[in-house]
Protein backbone atom coordinates (compact mmCIF):
# COMPACT_ATOMS: atom_id res chain seq x y z
CA UNK A 1 0.00 0.00 0.00
CA UNK A 2 1.26 3.52 -0.68
CA UNK A 3 0.52 6.99 0.95
CA UNK A 4 -2.20 8.27 -1.31
CA UNK A 5 -5.09 8.07 0.90
CA UNK A 6 -3.45 9.71 3.98
CA UNK A 7 -4.21 13.45 5.00
CA UNK A 8 -0.19 14.08 4.55
CA UNK A 9 -0.09 12.90 0.87
CA UNK A 10 -1.18 16.66 -0.45
CA UNK A 11 1.46 18.03 1.99
CA UNK A 12 5.18 18.26 0.98
CA UNK A 13 8.23 20.12 2.83
CA UNK A 14 9.89 23.04 1.87
CA UNK A 15 13.40 24.61 2.27
CA UNK A 16 11.78 26.16 5.49
CA UNK A 17 10.77 23.20 7.04
CA UNK A 18 7.26 24.22 6.71
CA UNK A 19 4.57 22.37 4.70
CA UNK A 20 2.60 23.44 1.64
CA UNK A 21 0.24 21.53 0.03
CA UNK A 22 1.22 19.81 -3.25
CA UNK A 23 -1.64 20.50 -5.86
CA UNK A 24 -0.40 17.72 -8.04
CA UNK A 25 -0.51 14.91 -5.90
CA UNK A 26 -4.14 16.56 -4.70
CA UNK A 27 -5.55 16.85 -8.04
CA UNK A 28 -4.49 13.20 -9.31
CA UNK A 29 -5.83 11.45 -6.24
CA UNK A 30 -8.59 13.73 -4.80
CA UNK A 31 -11.37 11.28 -6.61
CA UNK A 32 -9.52 8.43 -5.87
CA UNK A 33 -10.96 6.26 -2.31
CA UNK A 34 -7.23 4.74 -1.55
CA UNK A 35 -4.03 4.31 -2.80
CA UNK A 36 -4.67 1.04 -4.57
CA UNK A 37 -7.52 2.23 -6.45
CA UNK A 38 -5.19 5.43 -7.07
CA UNK A 39 -2.24 3.00 -8.26
CA UNK A 40 -4.39 0.43 -10.58
CA UNK A 41 -6.42 3.42 -12.06
CA UNK A 42 -3.40 5.16 -13.87
CA UNK A 43 -1.09 2.35 -13.83
CA UNK A 44 1.52 3.73 -11.65
CA UNK A 45 3.25 3.30 -8.32
CA UNK A 46 2.49 4.48 -5.18
CA UNK A 47 5.15 6.29 -3.56
CA UNK A 48 5.92 4.05 -0.20
CA UNK A 49 8.79 4.13 1.71
CA UNK A 50 9.85 1.01 3.16
CA UNK A 51 12.46 0.98 6.45
CA UNK A 52 16.05 -1.17 5.49
CA UNK A 53 15.34 -4.87 6.05
CA UNK A 54 17.19 -6.28 9.45
CA UNK A 55 20.51 -8.01 8.97
CA UNK A 56 21.76 -10.70 11.15
CA UNK A 57 24.63 -10.46 12.52
CA UNK A 58 25.67 -14.42 11.79
CA UNK A 59 23.74 -15.26 9.03
CA UNK A 60 22.56 -19.03 8.26
CA UNK A 61 24.51 -21.21 5.99
CA UNK A 62 21.86 -23.28 5.22
CA UNK A 63 18.38 -22.59 3.55
CA UNK A 64 16.42 -25.41 4.92
CA UNK A 65 14.84 -25.08 8.30
CA UNK A 66 14.03 -27.43 11.51
CA UNK A 67 9.96 -27.45 11.89
CA UNK A 68 7.94 -29.96 13.83
CA UNK A 69 5.41 -32.40 11.50
CA UNK A 70 2.14 -33.31 13.22
CA UNK A 71 2.05 -36.79 13.52
CA UNK A 72 -1.76 -36.85 14.62
CA UNK A 73 -4.13 -34.77 17.03
CA UNK A 74 -6.85 -36.15 19.03
CA UNK A 75 -9.59 -35.35 21.58
CA UNK A 76 -9.37 -38.00 24.66
CA UNK A 77 -11.26 -38.90 27.39
CA UNK A 78 -9.31 -40.47 30.51
CA UNK A 79 -11.41 -42.53 33.14
CA UNK A 80 -10.50 -42.63 36.89
CA UNK A 81 -11.92 -44.74 39.28
CA UNK A 82 -11.84 -46.83 41.96
CA UNK A 83 -14.36 -48.45 44.37
CA UNK A 84 -13.96 -47.87 48.35
CA UNK A 85 -15.16 -50.19 51.38
CA UNK A 86 -16.65 -48.52 53.64
CA UNK A 87 -14.29 -49.05 56.30
CA UNK A 88 -12.05 -46.49 54.42
CA UNK A 89 -14.10 -43.64 55.68
CA UNK A 90 -12.78 -42.12 58.81
CA UNK A 91 -13.84 -41.75 61.55
CA UNK A 92 -12.64 -45.03 62.08
CA UNK A 93 -14.06 -47.51 61.59
CA UNK A 94 -15.64 -46.73 59.34
CA UNK A 95 -19.45 -46.27 57.41
CA UNK A 96 -21.44 -49.25 59.44
CA UNK A 97 -22.91 -51.60 56.87
CA UNK A 98 -26.41 -50.75 57.73
CA UNK A 99 -26.19 -47.39 57.95
CA UNK A 100 -28.80 -46.05 55.04
CA UNK A 101 -26.48 -43.59 52.98
CA UNK A 102 -28.04 -40.27 51.96
CA UNK A 103 -25.61 -38.67 49.55
CA UNK A 104 -21.87 -39.14 48.62
CA UNK A 105 -19.51 -35.51 47.41
CA UNK A 106 -16.67 -36.29 45.32
CA UNK A 107 -14.45 -32.89 45.24
CA UNK A 108 -11.32 -33.50 43.18
CA UNK A 109 -8.49 -31.30 42.87
CA UNK A 110 -7.42 -30.74 39.36
CA UNK A 111 -4.11 -29.16 39.88
CA UNK A 112 -3.11 -31.81 42.10
CA UNK A 113 -3.30 -34.84 38.55
CA UNK A 114 -0.22 -36.56 38.44
CA UNK A 115 -0.02 -38.17 35.11
CA UNK A 116 2.94 -40.12 33.13
CA UNK A 117 2.96 -39.93 29.26
CA UNK A 118 4.78 -42.38 27.50
CA UNK A 119 5.07 -43.27 23.36
CA UNK A 120 5.30 -46.91 22.20
CA UNK A 121 5.38 -47.28 18.17
CA UNK A 122 1.39 -46.07 16.96
CA UNK A 123 0.06 -45.65 20.89
CA UNK A 124 0.21 -42.70 24.00
CA UNK A 125 0.21 -44.79 27.16
CA UNK A 126 -0.85 -42.46 30.04
CA UNK A 127 -1.09 -43.26 33.62
CA UNK A 128 -1.96 -41.70 37.06
CA UNK A 129 -4.08 -40.45 39.73
CA UNK A 130 -6.75 -37.76 40.53
CA UNK A 131 -6.79 -36.50 44.25
CA UNK A 132 -10.13 -36.42 45.49
CA UNK A 133 -11.93 -35.58 48.78
CA UNK A 134 -15.09 -38.40 49.01
CA UNK A 135 -17.81 -37.07 51.45
CA UNK A 136 -20.60 -39.64 52.71
CA UNK A 137 -23.56 -38.51 54.45
CA UNK A 138 -25.67 -40.91 56.46
CA UNK A 139 -28.95 -41.02 57.90
CA UNK A 140 -29.01 -40.68 61.87
CA UNK A 141 -25.14 -39.13 61.83
CA UNK A 142 -24.66 -35.32 62.27
CA UNK A 143 -21.21 -35.52 60.31
CA UNK A 144 -20.01 -36.89 57.13
CA UNK A 145 -18.23 -39.64 56.37
CA UNK A 146 -14.68 -38.44 54.58
CA UNK A 147 -11.88 -40.21 52.85
CA UNK A 148 -8.94 -38.19 51.09
CA UNK A 149 -7.30 -40.28 48.32
CA UNK A 150 -6.73 -40.59 44.72
CA UNK A 151 -8.53 -42.74 41.73
CA UNK A 152 -5.73 -44.01 39.57
CA UNK A 153 -6.58 -44.30 35.74
CA UNK A 154 -4.24 -45.46 32.54
CA UNK A 155 -5.53 -44.89 29.34
CA UNK A 156 -3.88 -46.06 25.56
CA UNK A 157 -4.59 -44.22 22.82
CA UNK A 158 -3.71 -45.08 18.83
CA UNK A 159 -1.61 -43.06 17.20
CA UNK A 160 -0.91 -44.52 13.93
CA UNK A 161 2.52 -43.79 12.62
CA UNK A 162 4.27 -42.50 15.94
CA UNK A 163 7.55 -43.72 17.01
CA UNK A 164 9.02 -44.10 20.43
CA UNK A 165 11.65 -41.01 19.57
CA UNK A 166 8.26 -38.56 18.59
CA UNK A 167 7.14 -35.72 21.14
CA UNK A 168 3.67 -35.69 22.93
CA UNK A 169 1.76 -32.48 24.28
CA UNK A 170 -1.24 -32.62 26.59
CA UNK A 171 -3.19 -29.68 27.31
CA UNK A 172 -4.17 -29.68 30.82
CA UNK A 173 -6.45 -32.41 31.75
CA UNK A 174 -10.62 -31.08 32.72
CA UNK A 175 -13.05 -32.86 34.83
CA UNK A 176 -16.18 -33.78 32.36
CA UNK A 177 -17.89 -35.68 35.25
CA UNK A 178 -18.19 -36.88 38.51
CA UNK A 179 -20.14 -40.24 39.08
CA UNK A 180 -20.75 -42.55 42.27
CA UNK A 181 -22.59 -45.34 43.29
CA UNK A 182 -23.00 -46.98 46.88
CA UNK A 183 -23.44 -50.87 46.98
CA UNK A 184 -20.96 -51.62 44.78
CA UNK A 185 -19.32 -54.93 45.58
CA UNK A 186 -16.05 -55.27 47.03
CA UNK A 187 -13.28 -58.02 48.45
CA UNK A 188 -12.78 -57.77 51.62
CA UNK A 189 -9.70 -58.41 53.67
CA UNK A 190 -10.88 -62.42 54.36
CA UNK A 191 -11.41 -62.60 50.88
CA UNK A 192 -15.46 -62.46 50.90
CA UNK A 193 -17.17 -59.98 48.43
CA UNK A 194 -19.77 -57.85 50.34
CA UNK A 195 -21.98 -55.18 49.64
CA UNK A 196 -20.72 -52.32 51.23
CA UNK A 197 -18.35 -50.22 48.89
CA UNK A 198 -18.79 -46.84 47.15
CA UNK A 199 -17.62 -46.83 43.25
CA UNK A 200 -16.27 -43.33 42.10
CA UNK A 201 -15.65 -42.50 39.28
CA UNK A 202 -13.97 -38.78 37.44
CA UNK A 203 -14.05 -38.61 33.50
CA UNK A 204 -11.57 -36.18 32.12
CA UNK A 205 -10.60 -34.48 29.02
CA UNK A 206 -7.57 -33.40 27.26
CA UNK A 207 -5.77 -33.41 23.53
CA UNK A 208 -2.80 -35.58 23.47
CA UNK A 209 -0.70 -34.37 20.22
CA UNK A 210 2.04 -35.79 19.03
CA UNK A 211 4.88 -33.90 16.76
CA UNK A 212 8.26 -35.28 15.23
CA UNK A 213 11.30 -32.71 14.23
CA UNK A 214 11.85 -32.73 10.68
CA UNK A 215 13.81 -30.38 8.13
CA UNK A 216 12.31 -28.48 5.25
CA UNK A 217 14.42 -27.15 2.40
CA UNK A 218 13.16 -24.77 -0.03
CA UNK A 219 11.40 -26.57 -2.05
CA UNK A 220 8.90 -27.94 0.35
CA UNK A 221 11.12 -31.59 0.63
CA UNK A 222 11.01 -32.94 4.08
CA UNK A 223 13.33 -35.40 6.01
CA UNK A 224 13.26 -36.73 9.38
CA UNK A 225 15.67 -35.54 11.87
CA UNK A 226 16.40 -39.14 12.81
CA UNK A 227 15.61 -41.92 9.54
CA UNK A 228 15.92 -44.55 12.14
CA UNK A 229 13.34 -43.70 14.82
CA UNK A 230 11.02 -46.03 14.18
CA UNK A 231 13.33 -49.41 13.98
CA UNK A 232 12.27 -51.66 16.48
CA UNK A 233 14.26 -51.80 19.15
CA UNK A 234 12.47 -54.63 21.33
CA UNK A 235 10.09 -54.51 24.04
CA UNK A 236 9.96 -51.02 25.76
CA UNK A 237 9.84 -51.14 29.31
CA UNK A 238 9.44 -48.03 31.71
CA UNK A 239 9.39 -47.50 35.62
CA UNK A 240 7.38 -44.61 36.74
CA UNK A 241 7.59 -42.62 39.52
CA UNK A 242 6.39 -43.82 42.79
CA UNK A 243 2.77 -42.72 43.32
CA UNK A 244 2.91 -40.69 46.76
CA UNK A 245 2.32 -42.13 50.18
CA UNK A 246 0.00 -39.43 51.66
CA UNK A 247 -3.07 -39.30 49.85
CA UNK A 248 -2.85 -42.89 48.19
CA UNK A 249 -5.38 -45.39 47.72
CA UNK A 250 -7.33 -45.87 50.63
CA UNK A 251 -4.90 -43.31 52.55
CA UNK A 252 -7.10 -41.27 55.10
CA UNK A 253 -4.58 -38.38 55.23
CA UNK A 254 -4.68 -35.09 53.66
Amino acid sequence: MGNCSGHWNNWNKNDKGKFERNDHKSKKCEHKKSCESCGHDDKSVCDCNFKPVRRLRSPLNSDCVLVNSVVGSKMVQKVAEFTFPLTAFTPAPGIPITATILSVTVTPNPAGIVHNVRLIRDKVVNIGFVPVTISVTVAGIALPFTLTTSLPFQEHTDFPGACPEDTVTETPLVVEGIFSQPGVPVLGVTGLVTLTGILVKVVLRTTITVTRPVIMDPHGGICDVNERRCEDNGIPNFTLPTTPTTGGLLGGGA
